[in-house]
């Protein structure tokens, strides 16, 4: 009896070496593989995460349909008379307004990269030093072309959606951001603090129609990103291995089997 007992203690603790030394992807950390061995779910994105996520996602459907309406004015409304109307105005606020949110936001979330836990610096940096990591990539693409039958399991983004997110979050708001702010130094006028940081940029880019063409044309670029990241995200969560949509909202991601490869 005792001889039973050693031996399914050895084997409860081959299972358990198996599943802390065995590769689950690429961005997984040894306090990650430890997680999964106790129960099916881990805590990946943390409540400033998920705060700045739909924040950032509000603020950025009113700057995609402001801008629109900027970059394409509405006929004139009969609404009351022109002396007492502000339509436009009201247009230009509530993107001003956003705009602001988003900057504020996107500032917090940079000092949340280095703060927080290492998923929340996934969308800073991409590892193209890390072979295996290009192989992720490749067997993803195969993955969303429907040429890969089975989907490999990942803690916090997988390599297509860190590289999507890399590019048009993380370099597309800073574009945003400070193309944004060199138009609005316009209207703040010369000299002022608005106008020293970011005026300059306008020249650069060859003057306020060519920056209000870059400006105009970043925002599609984020409403393609947009649709496809909502598109990726319930295919995931449908198709993959592990929960998607419900991870940003409660932090855990939920792993759908217990295998660890």
């Amino acid at each position: 009896m005792k001889v039973d007992v050693y031996e399914e203690k050895e084997d409860v603790r081959s299972k358990l070496d198996f599943y802390s030394t065995s590769p689950l992807t690429g961005d997984a950390t040894d306090q990650d593989r430890a997680t999964v061995t106790r129960r099916t779910s881990v805590y990946v994105y943390e409540a400033p995460v998920r705060l700045w996520h739909w924040i950032n996602a509000a603020a950025i459907m009113v700057l995609c349909v402001t801008g629109y309406f900027i970059g394409s004015p509405p006929p004139s409304i009969d609404v009351a008379e022109a002396a007492n109307q502000f339509t436009f105005g009201y247009i230009r606020f509530a993107h001003f307004a956003a705009a602001m949110v988003m900057t504020i936001g996107f500032f917090g979330r940079i000092y949340w990269a280095f703060v927080g836990n290492h998923h929340a610096r996934q969308m800073f940096m991409l590892p193209v030093w890390d072979k295996k990591w290009w192989a992720e990539v490749v067997q993803e693409m195969k993955w969303y072309a429907f040429l890969e039958k089975r989907p490999k399991k990942y803690v916090g983004h997988n390599p297509l959606a860190q590289i999507a997110m890399f590019f048009f979050m993380t370099v597309g708001l800073s574009f945003m951001i400070l193309t944004g702010f060199a138009l609005y130094s316009e209207g703040v006028g010369r000299g002022s603090l608005v106008d020293m940081l970011f005026g300059p940029l306008l020249d650069f880019v060859g003057g306020s129609q060519m920056m209000h063409t870059l400006h105009h044309l970043g925002m599609w670029a984020i409403v393609i990103f947009m649709m496809i990241h909502i598109y990726a995200a319930i295919r995931e969560d449908i198709m993959s291995r592990q929960s998607m949509v419900s991870t940003m909202i409660s932090g855990t991601r939920t792993f759908k089997d217990d295998d660890p490869e």
